[in-house]
Parts: C-alpha cells; sequence; structure tokens
C-alpha cells in the first residue's frame, strides 16, 4: 500500500456514513445478540478458538450481521472474502471457491466466504456452495433478513450453524447513539453534541431496534443544525429535533415470509385466546406492514367457522359481512369493519364442536370402509328407482309429532358432533338431547 492508496482509503472512510464509521472493530466493541457472543456463548467460543463453521446470519435490518462479520474477518486466520449476493454470479461464486481450494491445498489455510444479502442467491448460486461447503474447502458465512428456511436451500441450511440476530433492546441502540454522539474520531464528538434523554429514547423506541436507522437520525440531527464542526460551542438534540430527524417508525414487516406467517398467526391465536387488545394490535401490525386486507379477511372467516362456531353463528355472518366490505371500501377504510369483526370475535363465546365434527367425519370417510347410502335416503328421482327399491321406508318428518322420525339416517353407531355448553350452543346442545332421545325410541 502505498501514500495514495492510504489518502484515498481515509477519504472514502470520511464520506462513509456514521452507521458505517461506527461499526464496532471487536467483540467487545460489539452490542446486542449476547444469547450467541456473549462471553462463554457459542459463536465466541468459536472464534475465540478459531474453530469458525459455516453459519448463517438471519435477523433484521441494522442488528450487527455484516458488522460481525467484518469483526470475524479480523480475529480468523482464515483468509477472508465478502461479497455481496445481488453483485455476484455463478462464474464469480466459482472462481473464489477454486482460489479457496488452491490456498487450502498449497497453504493449509482455509478460507472464509462472507455473502450479504444470501437469500438474493438463486438455486443455481447456492448449489454452487455445497459441495465445498461440506468438503469444508470453504467457511460460508451468509447474512440474510430473510428466514433462511423460506430462502436458502435445505441442503445448505442443514451444512451451517444458525444464528438468528434480534432487534437490538432500546438500552442497547441508546448506548450506540451516546457512544457516537461522544467519539471524536470515527463519531460526531467534534461538534459537541449535547443528546437529552427524551431525545434517546425517542430515537431507542422509533428505530424498533435497528441501529443504522438511529444512527442515521442522530447524524441528521447533528449535521442539520452544525454545518461545520467546532462553529458552535454545543449542538443541543431535543425531543423536537429527534423527531424531525427520523420522521416515522420503519415497520420490519415482510408480507412473503417469516413476519408474515408469525403475524397472522399471533392474530388468530389471539382471537381464540378472546383477547382483543392483542388481536387489535397483530391487525394493526399487518395492515401497516402493507398485508392484503383481503387476506386477513379470509382468515376471519375461516377463524369464525373453526372457533367461534355455533357458540355464535352470528360470528360467521360478521365475518363475512367484514370480508364483504373490506372488497366493497378497500384500504385504508377497511381497518374499520376488520377491526369491528376483530373485537367482535375475541370477545365471542367459543366452540369448535362443529369443526370437529365434520374432521372427524372425514377421517372416517378417508379411513373407514365406506357406508352405503341406506335405501330410505336414496333418490327417487330417476327412472327405475323406486323399482330399485329407493325410497322404501321412508317416512316424511313433517307428518310425525315434533317432526322427528324415531330411527338411524346412517346405519352405524357414530356421535360427530358433541356441542359444548357455550353461548348458543348450549341451547342447541340441549335441543339435540331431546332429537337424539326421540331418535333412538324403537318405532311402534
Amino acid at each position: 500500500m502505498d501514500l495514495f492508496d492510504e489518502q484515498r482509503r481515509a477519504k472514502r472512510e470520511g464520506a462513509a456514513p456514521l452507521a458505517v464509521r461506527m461499526r464496532p472493530r471487536t467483540l467487545d466493541e460489539f452490542v446486542g445478540q449476547r444469547h450467541f457472543v456473549g462471553p462463554g456463548k457459542l459463536l465466541r467460543r468459536l472464534l475465540e478458538a478459531d474453530r469458525l463453521a459455516s453459519a448463517l446470519f438471519y435477523g433484521p435490518p441494522g442488528t450487527g450481521k455484516t458488522t460481525l462479520g467484518r469483526i470475524i474477518a479480523h480475529r480468523t486466520q482464515a483468509h477472508f472474502t465478502q461479497v455481496n449476493a445481488s453483485a455476484v454470479g455463478v462464474k464469480e461464486v466459482r472462481d473464489i471457491l477454486a482460489d479457496a481450494r488452491d490456498r487450502l491445498e498449497t497453504t493449509g489455510r482455509r478460507s472464509v466466504l462472507f455473502v450479504d444479502e444470501l437469500h438474493r442467491f438463486n438455486r443455481s448460486q447456492q448449489d454452487v456452495l455445497l459441495g465445498d461447503v461440506e468438503e469444508g474447502i470453504v467457511i460460508l458465512i451468509g447474512a440474510t433478513t430473510e428466514n433462511p428456511f423460506f430462502t436458502v436451500r435445505t441442503p445448505l441450511i442443514s451444512r451451517s450453524q444458525i444464528f438468528r440476530f434480534e432487534p437490538l433492546s432500546a438500552a442497547d441502540v441508546q448506548a450506540l447513539l451516546r457512544r457516537a454522539a461522544a467519539d471524536v474520531e470515527r463519531g460526531l464528538g467534534a461538534w459537541n453534541v449535547v443528546l437529552r434523554d427524551d431525545a434517546v429514547e425517542h430515537w431507542a423506541r422509533v428505530s424498533d431496534g435497528d441501529a443504522r436507522r438511529a444512527l442515521s437520525a442522530l447524524e441528521i440531527a447533528v449535521l442539520s443544525q452544525a454545518p461545520k464542526p467546532g462553529v458552535r460551542p454545543e449542538v443541543v438534540i431535543d425531543l423536537a429535533v429527534a423527531a424531525e430527524s427520523i420522521q416515522r417508525k420503519a415497520l420490519a414487516y415482510d408480507a412473503a415470509g417469516d413476519q408474515h406467517y408469525n403475524t397472522i398467526s399471533a392474530f388468530i391465536k389471539s382471537v381464540r385466546a378472546s383477547d382483543p387488545d392483542a388481536a387489535v394490535y397483530w391487525l394493526a401490525r399487518m395492515l401497516e406492514g402493507g398485508e392484503d386486507p383481503r387476506f386477513i379477511a379470509r382468515r376471519l372467516v375461516i377463524l369464525a367457522a373453526e372457533d367461534i362456531g355455533l357458540a355464535d353463528p352470528q360470528g360467521l355472518v360478521v365475518a363475512q359481512a367484514a370480508a364483504d366490505a373490506t372488497n366493497f371500501v378497500g384500504p385504508p377504510e377497511c381497518q374499520l369493519p376488520l377491526a369491528e369483526a376483530t373485537i367482535y370475535l375475541a370477545c365471542a363465546p367459543k366452540s369448535n364442536a362443529a369443526a370437529q365434527a365434520v374432521w372427524e367425519a372425514a377421517r372416517d370417510v378417508q379411513e373407514q370402509r365406506s357406508v352405503l347410502v341406506p335405501p330410505k335416503l336414496q333418490s327417487t328421482a330417476y327412472a327405475g328407482a323406486k323399482k330399485m327399491g329407493a325410497g322404501e321406508g321412508y317416512q316424511y318428518p313433517h307428518d310425525h309429532p315434533g317432526g322427528i322420525v324415531p330411527g338411524d339416517d346412517l346405519g352405524v353407531d357414530r356421535t360427530y358432533y358433541r356441542p359444548t355448553d357455550r353461548g348458543a350452543e348450549a341451547k342447541l346442545g340441549e335441543a339435540l338431547a331431546r332429537i337424539r332421545s326421540q331418535l333412538r325410541k324403537p318405532q311402534d
């Protein structure tokens, strides 16, 4: 490296955003993810022993995946190569793997390949990695914001240790903000920044665990008030300035990934558990994240039939009305009928007896000997049906007291519907008990 290389490097670093300049350089500086990089935890032990195996770093933006990859680059004795999956193709990947194989065979030195945004690798690119990862020619570290079980090939997952990154805690984000404001070398210390507690707390809350977003807000707040370092004795960042610099909370929600599945699961389970407050929160989370409201409406209709059932037959009517209103008015106003249906169903009595009845009957249809339709119930609509015995013995219920004909319409001794004692189904159960007692009476 010559003098000009050093100058170019210094200029690049000087132009880098605050979030890039403040990236931790050591494990001791690294904030968050204590569940696997804390003292005595798995990844730290592997790094300290220089025994790192292939790994997948999975988690939301701004939680330290790329930063930890850079720390590994400085710690490991292996050769380190970093690429972004959106910028390389199969040829480049093959070249990197060939270099790694040659390096191992000639010098005995292993290679680490860090692939940022691994989910952007297509099937062919991922397949190229499989053999060399399995043989230990290269140690793969893939960073992704997408659930690897959706975006990464199963053989590659089976060859890697998955480390799930969690959003940083509010305390972690506040610590990073104060560190950046005070750091003279890489941060904003030259401006003598004074951070009010309420401003730091606001950034920590609105950034939602994303350190990059919080640090970007800090940089905007400082530079928008102090164009030159040292011009003012101090730059005060209060709540008003903090709110102006970040504008709106960034909601981490992927309508096609695990956020989609996890949030709709939380929504359904909250309604089923009769918790309208939790259910409305998860509803708002989905709508604010860009979820298709028609998808939510469909799930409400299914939930009404499955979990509310006949304990409140009106539940299905309310859910269907919300679905129709959603199709009719669209977003954002459809949030109102969806919220009303959500709250109604959460507060309604619950029963899955009807669902259990049809599931049990379907299981018998699939697994047991088929039950023939008794002659008395067979259709007489086609020519010659009665000559074949169809309809023989059928009695019209309306000609009998109470509209009930004693007897059996199935031919096998099975009970599928077992009503609960909740809501409207309790009265339905009482009526059914009387009906069943009459059905089982022998005919005169």
